[in-house]
């Protein structure tokens, strides 16, 4: 299976992603295409040696392995996007490096999924609406009320909040940017919660559990950074 690194972001994209692909110098953003398109690489790659087994039932379009595979993958990207900004407007070299580690293992992630879906002879966007595949008890926990599509996600960053780490700088985007993410972190273990409980094929269960641990970590380092800052800032 050939796999294609990611291309930067069109400059006739208006996402906050480009925007902030543009925003970055030419070493920075050599760094961040690198680190991201390895990192799909690899998950693409592993992926796929993971699920390809003639023994594993394929789970269908409407199972809770493949609702999760698309829904993280979406949830994973707005963390790698709220990364590239952080990147670009932080002070401090360790949550610098952090936001890499963040865009890195969750693309590798991406790429994870990516190729079980493609196993699975699946598409990437199901018949189903986002978020179908978990409980009613579980989906709408940390939605925002009325909520439809991804903005229907746990922990999925509003327009209006993302926007908000777009216009901040130096400490004030560092507060803004852990405001959100252990938000975002908390929503991403809540979903993969329900895979670890639910999902039918061992490799998704264990990487739902993978999530878990690895999110839960992060989020009570990145409380005492955002403590060390003086707390969210106002509206977070």
């Amino acid at each position: 299976m050939t796999v294609r690194a990611p291309a930067a972001p069109s400059s006739a994209d208006g996402s906050a992603l480009a925007r902030a692909w543009r925003a970055l110098d030419g070493s920075a953003r050599a760094v961040v295409a690198l680190a991201v398109a390895l990192a799909l690489v690899a998950g693409t790659a592993l992926g796929a040696a993971l699920v390809a087994r003639p023994d594993r039932a394929v789970p269908t379009d409407t199972s809770v392995d493949a609702g999760f595979a698309r829904d993280m993958q979406a949830h994973h990207a707005q963390a790698v996007q709220m990364s590239v900004l952080l990147r670009d407007r932080a002070q401090d070299p360790a949550l610098r490096a952090i936001a890499l580690d963040v865009l890195t293992a969750q693309q590798q992630q991406i790429g994870q999924f990516v190729a079980w879906l493609r196993l699975w002879d699946l598409p990437v966007a199901g018949s189903r609406p986002a978020m179908a595949w978990m409980t009613d008890e579980h989906a709408h926990a940390a939605s925002t009320p009325g909520a439809s599509g991804l903005a229907a996600m746990p922990g999925w960053v509003t327009p209006e909040r993302m926007a908000l780490l777009e216009a901040a700088d130096g400490v004030e985007a560092e507060r803004v940017y852990l405001a959100l993410m252990i938000d975002h972190h908390v929503g991403g273990v809540a979903m993969a919660q329900q895979a670890a409980q639910r999902a039918g094929h061992p490799e998704v269960r264990r990487l739902a559990g993978a999530v878990i641990t690895a999110q839960s970590r992060e989020v009570d380092v990145l409380r005492d950074l955002l403590d060390a800052r003086g707390g969210r800032p106002p509206g977070l």
